[in-house]
């Protein structure tokens, strides 16, 4: 079993010193699942990039916003949300940790 909790302040320590302001790790990954916990520093993005067939994402600390065209959306801890199926990024608009599960092909 998985502590996301410990995960979250483990990779938010290690994003604090890492180059781009950001640490990531894959919790479980079978078959076609893959969670990953993702740390990003206030100000810190993704870029934009494609979308699997299906994934959600839950904000597990802090706040972030995530793009698409022609809109995005703030997510905060606690909340969950369907990644749109179209390009998309991540940016934390506060030190922030989310958990990625996304299910590919």
């Amino acid at each position: 079993m998985k502590d996301l909790a410990a995960l979250a302040d483990e990779h938010l320590a290690a994003a604090r010193t890492a180059p781009h302001g950001r640490s990531a790790h894959v919790v479980i990954h079978d078959g076609v699942l893959r969670q990953s916990v993702i740390a990003m520093l206030s100000g810190t993005s993704l870029d934009e990039h494609n979308a699997p067939p299906a994934a959600s994402l839950q904000v597990l600390r802090g706040r972030v916003r995530l793009t698409a065209a022609g809109w995005s959306e703030e997510l905060s801890a606690g909340e969950l949300k369907m990644i749109p199926k179209e390009r998309h990024g991540l940016t934390a608009l506060e030190d922030a940790v989310v958990l990625l599960t996304a299910v590919n092909d």
